[in-house]
């Protein structure tokens, strides 16, 4: 059993790492990190921070900030990336992150979203990958993470995130 962490680079994608890293204390299971990347979509990486306004895609660089910044939060995380086609249909990143969640036999997926406790439009990753039923799905909307005693006792959120 795994606890799977899809990682985008922002704020929220960074708690939920740090969350599914104080459950491991826990829980015993190994964090994994999935970040999902289309390939040559500058517009895509721009939104998310990725590359800089004048800057042009480099999907090896932006793979590699990625790890680097799951390294940071999470150090014993395995950190793995899956490629997509620059302009995959609408639901491909939710439906390789689902597929991705159950070959690594997720007991739980650890979701930042912003859109967590409101309606969450059919499109969005955060309500298609928490339908699956193989996992619990932790949805972290809060940056600053609510501090658990137990939990921060084992990783805490204010070291990890800087």
């Amino acid at each position: 059993m795994s606890l799977v962490v899809p990682f985008d680079g922002s704020e929220l994608s960074k708690t939920a790492l740090v969350r599914a890293a104080q459950f491991k204390t826990v829980l015993d299971q190994g964090v994994v990190v999935v970040s999902v990347v289309p390939r040559n979509n500058k517009s895509y990486a721009r939104e998310r921070g990725w590359i800089g306004p004048n800057e042009e895609f480099d999907g090896e660089k932006i793979v590699d900030s990625l790890r680097q910044s799951v390294a940071k939060v999470a150090p014993d995380a395995e950190f793995h990336h899956i490629s997509v086609g620059r302009h995959s249909p609408s639901g491909t990143i939710a439906n390789k992150i689902r597929q991705f969640a159950r070959d690594n036999d997720a007991s739980m997926v650890f979701l930042g979203s912003e859109n967590a406790g409101r309606m969450v439009g059919s499109l969005s990753v955060g309500s298609s990958v928490s339908a699956d039923r193989s996992y619990d799905t932790m949805i972290v909307s809060n940056v600053g993470a609510t501090k658990i005693p137990e939990l921060e006792a084992a990783v805490s959120t204010e070291d990890a995130i800087e």
